[in-house]
């Protein structure tokens, strides 16, 4: 290795190109070997090389810085990285000194950990609920006949084929509206988010079925970005999230008004059976036919029963009035007898009341009634001894001469 001079130049410390990169390059090699998080991006890999070439991203601010790694050791880790994972890679910088391109040696990898992803997305899951955006009083009902379909779904995907189909085979003729978007990757949240706003803003949209297939947890992270998570909670319509498979459950599925454990479940949430729904139709047919017989019948027989009453009535009504007229008539007749028996009860009672009052009736009881000439003796000392007198008894009387008094 040559040494790093500079050139005479009078006054001047000047560095060629090949000096100046080799200082550098000397200095940086003296640098300690460090961890450093970020995204995988711009990954390349080919048999014939001696390296594997990446950009490692930071998702925050999108500063960036080249990585390579030796071929040998990169697939010895088997991690099968994809553009958009976070991981964590310990190495040194250094600087290629032929084209003086700056990067970072990578000696090793690992994925960023499940489990702080696992603490990250329970602190948002807190967060959201306790905003209400889990809140089951705030999801709604799917509508019964939707006029437009929304599908929110990736390119060729068969969670796509599988929600379609299901939707078509139930209700042939459903209108159905795809959106296809990234689901997977870094741009994936940003991208659904865009494709639900889009399908709002269309016309006569009533439902919105979210869906992707199963996948690695990492895979299905963009389904738990906050971003995605508020759009889902905010849509004017109701949204079935049919995402993952049934044990996989990001936040959308929690934002979501429905949650499907499949897309072709979401296909059969959001349209009846068209054979099912015509079986109803025409039960239901035939039930309101079978309730309107019954119903004119009633009233046919209730218009006969009012019939034969309104026959009836003048007959009744002339039975009646002919009865009351006779017990009228009877009542004349009766009435002289019913008034002499009356009267003749009357006078027997006051005959009788009159014999219970009569002096006679005290006659009688062996009583009998002394007078004078001009008035009745009630007191004895108004008689003189030789006085006639005249006694009335019971039956008959006779005269009587007084020969004496006493008190």
């Amino acid at each position: 290795m040559s040494k790093v001079a500079p050139l005479p130049y009078d006054d001047r410390t000047v560095y060629s190109v090949a000096s100046f990169n080799r200082g550098v390059s000397t200095w940086l090699a003296k640098l300690p070997t460090v961890w450093v998080e970020g995204e995988v991006t711009e990954l390349k890999r080919h048999d014939r090389w001696a390296s594997v070439f990446f950009t490692l991203k930071d998702p925050d601010d999108g500063s960036c810085v080249p990585a390579s790694m030796q071929r040998g050791k990169f697939d010895g880790l088997r991690l099968d990285l994809a553009d958009g994972e976070r991981v964590h890679v310990f190495g040194r910088p250094e600087l290629f000194e032929q084209r003086g391109d700056f990067r970072l040696r990578v000696l090793t990898i690992e994925r960023f950990g499940v489990g702080a992803h696992l603490a990250a997305l329970e602190r948002l899951k807190t967060k959201l609920a306790a905003e209400g955006l889990f809140a089951q009083e705030r999801k709604r009902p799917l509508p019964l006949l939707p006029r437009r379909i929304g599908v929110i779904t990736g390119n060729d995907a068969a969670a796509k084929r599988d929600v379609i189909t299901t939707i078509q085979s139930r209700f042939p003729g459903a209108n159905i509206l795809v959106a296809e978007t990234l689901v997977q990757g870094p741009r994936a949240a940003a991208g659904v988010v865009d494709a639900l706003r889009a399908l709002c803003a269309s016309q006569g949209v009533d439902v919105i079925v979210l869906t992707r297939g199963g996948g690695s947890f990492e895979d299905l992270l963009p389904f738990s970005d906050e971003r995605l998570v508020r759009a889902v909670a905010s849509c004017p319509v109701p949204v079935v999230s049919a995402v993952g498979h049934e044990q996989d459950t990001p936040l959308c599925d929690l934002a979501a008004d429905v949650r499907a454990s499949t897309p072709t479940m979401a296909g059969k949430l959001v349209v009846p059976e068209l054979a099912e729904l015509s079986g109803r139709l025409d039960r239901a047919r035939t039930s309101l036919a079978r309730s309107v017989a019954r119903t004119l019948e009633r009233d046919a027989l209730r218009l006969e029963r009012n019939a034969e009453r309104l026959r009836a009535a003048p007959r009744r009504a002339l039975e009646r009035e002919r009865e009351r007229v006779e017990r009228a008539h009877d009542r004349l007749r009766a009435a002289p007898a019913l008034a002499v028996e009356r009267k003749r009860a009357a006078l027997e009672t006051t005959a009788a009341k009159l014999r219970v009052l009569s002096p006679l009736r005290t006659l009688e009881r062996g009583y009998a009634i002394v007078r004078t000439e001009s008035r009745v003796v009630t007191d004895a000392s108004t008689v003189d001894v030789g006085a006639l007198l005249d006694v009335r008894v019971a039956h008959g009387g006779f005269d009587a001469r007084v020969e004496e008094t006493h008190e």
